[in-house]
């Protein structure tokens, strides 16, 4: 960590789709990406591209207060998990059980996806950016095992 902190709302790089605006060559709504691509990492960008695209389309507002919102989303996601494990727990007495660790699980795929969709917002190669920066902390956190690390799927855990 630096001692220089950065400006509260960062300028976005400016390129051809930036800011905000879907270039020519950025993916539509009609032309998105069918869900059955997204099982490589190539596709779930293209799908990240795709949901920014039609979130540019659709924005009520555009520039600084656009990213500012997106960003925002992360928490109204984030509360939504806490609301699904609250009901996989049963700890509101009022309504009991409410929900699944499978809603659980997929509410952490909204926080996740919306995370990348404002990355994207922040860089138009967010691909690059998520990856230098996962090999980064892997390496920081694995040391010499991070090449090795997570290659075996885990087990669920038993107190699912």
């Amino acid at each position: 960590m630096s001692d220089t902190h950065p400006s509260p709302i960062p300028n976005p790089p400016v390129s051809p789709s930036f800011p905000f605006s879907p270039s020519p060559a950025s993916p539509t709504a009609a032309s998105s990406p069918s869900p059955a691509s997204c099982s490589s990492p190539d596709g779930l960008w293209d799908s990240v591209d795709g949901l920014h695209a039609w979130l540019d389309a659709h924005r009520a507002v555009g520039g600084r207060e656009a990213l500012l919102l997106r960003v925002l989303k992360l928490s109204e996601e984030v509360g939504e998990v806490a609301e699904a494990v609250i009901g996989a727990t049963g700890q509101n007495p009022r309504k009991g059980t409410t929900h699944s660790w499978e809603d659980v699980g997929s509410e952490l795929c909204d926080v996740a996806l919306t995370a990348l969709v404002a990355l994207r917002s922040l860089a138009p190669d967010a691909g690059e950016v998520f990856t230098r920066h996962v090999a980064q902390v892997a390496a920081r956190s694995l040391g010499p095992d991070a090449r090795t690390a997570g290659r075996e799927r885990r087990e669920v855990p038993p107190s699912r």
